[in-house]
């Protein structure tokens, strides 16, 4: 399950915009700003919200539900430590968005 907010503030996290987001889970804009513009909880089809949350595992984000162990508690989102390859990465997967950046 993923908020609105989480959402918009992975987007931040990543330096992309609806655009590049939309291209990353291979989901229309309109799509993107639909699911923005939900008030709590994202709203949308089953296979767009997958497609959404495996983009933005992909590109490196964690989103950290409610109840889950955090330092302030309640929902958030950040970025996941850097790891190297394993070799299992699957080929063709997409790199993050030109600008995004991971932290070292």
């Amino acid at each position: 399950m993923i908020t609105a907010a989480q959402m918009r503030a992975a987007r931040a996290l990543l330096g992309i915009d609806q655009r590049e987001l939309a291209d990353l889970a291979g989901v229309s804009v309109p799509t993107i700003q639909r699911m923005e513009a939900s008030t709590d909880v994202v709203r949308g089809n089953v296979d767009s919200l997958m497609r959404l949350l495996a983009a933005l595992d992909i590109a490196g984000i964690e989103l950290i539900g409610e109840g889950a162990v955090s330092e302030n508690g309640g929902r958030g989102v950040r970025l996941k430590a850097a790891t190297e390859p394993s070799g299992n990465d699957r080929p063709g997967s997409p790199e993050p968005a030109h600008g995004a950046r991971r932290r070292p």
